[in-house]
């Protein structure tokens, strides 16, 4: 039999380029490791495997030299969920090797888009394949409602991979003209390297995709700290990175408090990049540390105190349209719903009365969603004065509606926030607002009982200084001041260190065009708030961070650019 020129390429090309892959039998089951804890939840009667060691070289290991442990708490009930090895720095160490050695045999430049694309996407299925588990240790260690963390958090996580995945062999550069009888250049944006990648407890898995997609798209190793405070996500998705057949030091997984881990892998000089999510104040630190090692890339998603301006030209009949043709906003129901009353109650109410309302929807979204636990959360709310009053009580309405409890209540909207630490982070400010002099218009009492609660709280009577106004809280807590004209809006606005997100909400398109120009925000929402894409974006500017996250700009984040400069036609005459 001949085989055709086709068939022979496609053999030889998969030899050549894959063949060193770990392409996992149909009936692969992954071996558990001794490193394992059996994690109950009692409300629905059942019990999750998860891995305690470090996941360094496909393996759960123990610590090379530290006997220390994390312990996860369940934010609902305030009880250890169990322990976890604690990386050293030399873990640390081990672990970059690890990943340099991917780097530069199996992974890297030694493998083809096509190759990488096929791994990405068999993690991804798998992800699917486990989504209802994955979500339900979500909630158990973060706190979040399972339903949120399985049909948006999760949902939104195998998407990013899928996304990805289509990017890794479109990896491209440029052709240049030099000259056309002698010369020509061009480009090739290589894998920056090895990424070490620190990701917060507010969204662990989500923002675990963030980082790990583009990086495997364009052919880089990571090693992935996750929270001390939500570390057993990352660790069950370790078990289905091996799984799904990469490389061993491909992805490595190694939990550990950030004065030890994150500040090691920033200090790292055989690191090449570092992607952090989180506070402003570590962002200046790994920055510091990027900078006094090996002057690494660095990548940073910080704070925010994201304002929305609501003008009096917002109207009712834009949320209508919202309410019935967006199918994503369905599962938050206070959205569907408030649009329903609004309908109901405000039909035969004068136009006046009505217009900008419905803008409502979106600040409690903007407050409420994750329990205000999200960098992009709309703390600030400014309202133009002739809708002031009627915006007020219909906001108070929705976020009173807020379902604030057990994540594993399929009613509950929003879990508790996530530490002892949080709970009285978010208390301190909610205090000193009373002290300052602004009024608590909903919320502002503590709650009895165990759990980390908060309940919203809105205050009312503003000013600039305040520190509700001015700091991050982190916790559902919104501030909501008044302006006259939009130059005034605009002027509050981005009276701000930071610089992630804003909101406008007008029926004007020419106001729409004018005010998004204006605010000083790496993401603006216009009649709409915090609703990503993973083709889109995402960053800050100012004190929110530096470089971007999602789409095809975050390729760049971890990609080099080479130019080759090729000459064909012209000899050096020497001496010169």
């Amino acid at each position: 039999m001949v085989m055709s020129v086709r068939t022979h390429f496609v053999r030889c090309f998969l030899n050549s380029h894959i063949s060193h892959i770990f392409v996992p039998p149909r009936n692969f089951i992954p071996l558990r490791m001794a490193h394992t804890a059996s994690v109950h939840i009692p409300s629905l009667k059942k019990t999750i495997a998860v891995p305690t060691g470090l996941f360094i070289n496909n393996e759960f290991v123990p610590s090379i030299d530290s006997s220390e442990k994390i312990t996860p708490i369940n934010p609902a009930t305030e009880e250890i969920i169990c322990s976890v090895v604690s990386a050293s720095p030399k873990d640390i160490d081990a672990a970059v090797a690890a990943a340099r050695k991917a780097f530069q045999t199996t992974w890297g430049k030694n493998v083809t888009g096509f190759a990488r694309a096929r791994l990405i996407n068999r993690l991804a299925d798998l992800i699917e394949r486990d989504q209802q588990e994955l979500a339900e240790l979500e909630a158990l260690n973060n706190g979040k409602p399972v339903r949120i963390a399985r049909d948006f958090d999760i949902g939104d996580s195998i998407q990013c991979l899928r996304y990805y995945a289509g990017w890794a062999d479109k990896i491209m550069g440029q052709t240049l003209e030099v000259d056309n009888k002698t010369k020509l250049a061009f480009t090739r944006h290589d894998p920056i390297g090895v990424c070490g990648q620190i990701i917060p407890w507010n969204y662990p898995i989500n923002m675990w995709a963030w980082k790990v997609a583009p990086a495997l798209a364009v052919g880089c190793t990571i090693v992935m700290k996750p929270s001390e405070l939500t570390p057993l996500t990352a660790l069950k998705l370790s078990e289905l990175v091996k799984e799904a057949g990469f490389p061993p030091g491909v992805i490595n997984t190694v939990p550990s408090y950030g004065p030890t881990g994150g500040a090691a892998l920033a200090a790292h000089p055989d690191v090449d990049k570092v992607a952090f999510t989180g506070s402003t104040i570590t962002g200046r630190k790994i920055m510091e540390s990027a900078a006094k090692s090996n002057l690494k890339k660095v990548s940073l998603e910080l704070g925010g105190k994201s304002p929305h301006l609501v003008f009096e030209s917002a109207d009712l009949e834009q949320g209508e349209n919202f309410g019935h043709t967006t199918p994503l906003l369905l599962p938050f129901p206070l959205l569907r719903n408030t649009i329903v009353w609004i309908l109901r109650h405000l039909q035969d109410e004068n136009a006046s009365h009505r217009s900008g309302l419905w803008a409502a929807n979106w600040a409690a979204l903007g407050i409420c969603y994750n329990t205000g636990q999200d960098c992009t959360a709309g703390s600030r709310v400014y309202v133009q004065e002739s809708i002031y009053d009627k915006f007020t009580e219909l906001l108070v309405a929705r976020v009173k509606a807020t379902v604030i409890g057990d994540g594993f209540d399929e009613q509950t909207t929003g879990g508790p926030v996530v530490s002892k630490g949080q709970y009285d982070r978010v208390w301190n400010y909610i205090e000193a607002g009373k002290q300052e002099g602004a009024k608590a218009i909903l919320g502002g009492v503590k709650r009895t009982g165990k759990g980390f609660y908060v309940d919203p709280t809105i205050f009312a009577d503003i000013r600039p200084d305040m520190k509700i106004v001015k700091e991050e809280i982190f916790g559902p807590v919104l501030s909501v001041g008044r302006f006259k004209t939009e130059e005034e809006a605009i002027a509050i606005a981005n009276d701000t260190n930071y610089g992630l997100g804003a909101g406008v909400h007008s029926n004007d398109a020419n106001q729409c065009m004018r005010v998004s120009s204006a605010l000083e925000a790496g993401t603006v929402w216009v009649n709409q708030y915090n609703l990503l894409s993973n083709n889109v974006p995402f960053g800050g500017k100012k004190q929110s961070g530096i470089g971007r996250e999602l789409g095809s700009y975050a390729l760049e984040e971890y990609t080099s650019v080479k130019a080759v400069h090729w000459n064909f036609g012209e000899r050096l005459e020497w001496p010169l």
